[in-house]
């Protein structure tokens, strides 16, 4: 199944609806993806039922205005799982990988209250002159958890969106100097969208410790990654077993799988250059595509004046 989130006009309220080939079946006014979440997904199951043959509402797709499929989640968890990405980053510095990264797959929570879906513009953060994105997956939690093990961890999940952690390269340099991880030049737009998709929607593509799912963005029209998401080193169940140790994961959690191999201008500035790789301005759009999931659309804008602290 496909879910969407969505409004029928700009100044609507958010459904939840199924997309059915080229229109959005609606559910009753009142029942989101969130509500209809926590079990092993029974209850998502006889909603797309209820919504393909009993819809409250049908509207075109290409009519409605779509929103992040959890537009609030409780928790946006984003994690460093491909190898290659890591690797270039720390090679560019002078650094070898630290053996550790193969032991823990590390994150950092970003803000739920920064989500945007698809077509929402995303404004550069105060003070930011190197805006960029990052080509993603993110799995969205179904069933809540403690100290799960990667089988559970895997049985939990909802379903998977595209994901794009936007990031401001320039203050995200600064913050990682005082070893607090990135803050400010994180936390400013997390895009989540088009579509949440069911885990039996791609089955067929399974392949290493995911699936083989061509992930690609693009700017402007001209592609600048990709890759596929089956090169990703730890799995989605691994990275929700180690999520949920020694606490709890909930529903609706956003669990990131990190940037893809290619899959950000400052990995492609790094090995080719920041002239031939620029950072993003506005005006841009950025799009990204993963297989089975959809594409991501936004629009790069002027943010606010950076005001002074003291």
């Amino acid at each position: 199944m496909r879910w969407v989130t969505f409004r029928a006009d700009a100044t609507g309220d958010d459904s939840a609806g199924l997309v059915v080939e080229s229109q959005v079946h609606a559910l009753p006014a009142g029942e989101t993806l969130l509500s209809l979440l926590g079990d092993d997904g029974e209850r998502l199951a006889n909603a797309g039922e209820r919504a393909r043959h009993d819809p409250a509402g049908v509207f075109a797709l290409d009519d409605v205005m779509l929103r992040a499929p959890i537009p609030l989640p409780p928790t946006v968890r984003d994690f460093y799982a491909f190898e290659q990405h890591v690797k270039t980053a720390r090679k560019r510095r002078g650094l070898e990988m630290d053996p550790d990264w193969y032991e823990l797959p590390v994150f950092y929570f970003s803000n739920p209250h920064a989500i945007g879906g698809d077509g929402e513009d995303v404004a550069v953060p105060p003070g930011s002159a190197e805006m960029d994105f990052e080509l993603e997956v993110a799995a969205i939690i179904g069933r809540p958890g403690s100290d799960l093990t990667p089988e559970q961890g895997e049985a939990s999940i909802a379903g998977f969106c595209v994901m794009n952690d936007w990031s401001a390269r320039d203050i995200q340099r600064r913050e990682m100097k005082l070893s607090m991880g990135p803050v400010k030049g994180k936390d400013f737009a997390t895009s989540l969208g088009p579509a949440l998709v069911t885990p039996d929607e791609l089955e067929s593509a399974r392949s290493g410790r995911a699936y083989d799912l061509t992930m690609i963005a693009t700017v402007n029209g001209r592609e600048y990654s990709r890759a596929s998401l089956a090169e990703i080193h730890w799995s989605f169940g691994e990275m929700i077993s180690y999520a949920s140790r020694g606490t709890r994961v909930a529903v609706g959690d956003v669990v990131g799988s990190g940037t893809c191999g290619t899959g950000c201008i400052l990995e492609l500035a790094l090995v080719h250059g920041v002239e031939r790789f620029p950072w993003l301005q506005p005006g841009d759009e950025v799009v990204l595509s993963v297989d089975r999931l959809g594409s991501l659309r936004n629009r790069v804008v002027a943010g606010a004046p950076l005001l002074p602290l003291r």
